[in-house]
């Protein structure tokens, strides 16, 4: 399953115009605070292959990446080897930060849950082959429905922890702000302090906060460990909060949410926290896909300039 089908029925068509070729020539300079990374589903609708990705990614100048499993899946099962995976992200320059996966791990159903931890075994066991250290650990399963007993969450969500133990990849704890469980900051915090667990961190994202109603400023609310790894993009004044979906999202800079606070409050002295472009705009995937790599780079860029 792609994110776009988990947020199907959330999606519309959005609106951000072409990106004018002068948006590249920025002279904005990386801000040492950070370090830029491309989420995939920035160019998820250009259907270009994980290895494809990643080239394009190196050509753009991004250091790191966050990949989606299943498009590493999709390239082991065409003959592909987590062994030639891992050589081309060396020879590329590029380091997999992160992985988005949607195992249930979260649900009350206890096959279920049972299936996906199974399941989250064989990814982690699968993503240290290529390098990667972190999985991200959405409500996937409970965005409907009920609402979760939040103690609940935290046992499991430590669970999955006590994997991330065994594998040396650390699932970290997502907020979708559309979902019915895990929308909001509150809740995140809760789950992973009340996991107990020393490895518990809190993957966020600018327009999941807004559209949860947590709001940018109560990041500050984070101590600077349970964040390493932070999406980013932007959103439009129109449409309202209510109505606003996935496919809205814009580049840095090009929407109206606060950057400046925001990004004071990640800034951490200990180690560069990394920024990962997010996006899902339908209006992106219709250019070429490195353009839009080197677009939201160079946005990434000016908007931290100085930070």
């Amino acid at each position: 399953m792609n994110r776009r089908q988990v947020l199907a029925g959330l999606s519309a068509a959005a609106g951000a115009g072409l990106v004018p070729q002068r948006a590249l020539a920025t002279t904005s300079k990386p801000s040492a605070s950070f370090k830029y990374c491309l989420n995939m589903s920035t160019l998820r609708g250009h259907k270009l292959g994980f290895m494809k990705e990643i080239e394009v990614a190196s050509k753009a100048g991004y250091p790191s990446v966050e990949i989606w499993i299943n498009s590493l899946e999709d390239y082991l099962k065409n003959g592909g080897t987590l062994a030639e995976a891992r050589r081309h992200l060396k020879d590329s320059g590029v380091q997999v930060e992160d992985a988005i996966g949607f195992a249930q791990w979260i649900v009350n159903d206890d096959s279920v849950r049972t299936k996906a931890l199974d399941q989250l075994k064989r990814e982690m066991d699968m993503l240290a082959e290529v390098g990667c250290k972190r999985i991200a650990a959405p409500p996937m399963g409970a965005t409907q429905g009920e609402y979760l007993d939040l103690r609940a969450a935290a046992e499991r969500y430590r669970a999955i922890l006590e994997l991330g133990d065994q594998t040396g990849v650390v699932p970290h704890l997502e907020l979708w702000g559309f979902s019915k469980n895990l929308s909001t900051l509150g809740e995140i915090l809760f789950v992973a302090t009340q996991s107990g667990h020393p490895s518990a961190r809190l993957l966020m994202d600018v327009y999941h906060l807004y559209k949860g109603g947590s709001g940018l400023e109560s990041v500050a609310w984070v101590g600077k460990p349970y964040i390493e790894v932070f999406h980013v993009n932007d959103y439009p004044a129109t449409p309202a909060r209510d109505k606003i979906v996935d496919a809205d999202r814009v580049y840095m800079g090009d929407g109206v949410a606060p950057f400046g606070p925001l990004l004071k409050t990640l800034k951490n002295p200990e180690r560069p926290v990394i920024l990962s472009l997010e996006v899902f705009n339908p209006t992106y995937y219709a250019q070429d896909a490195l353009l839009v790599a080197k677009t939201g780079l160079a946005k990434m860029k000016k908007v931290t300039e100085g930070i």
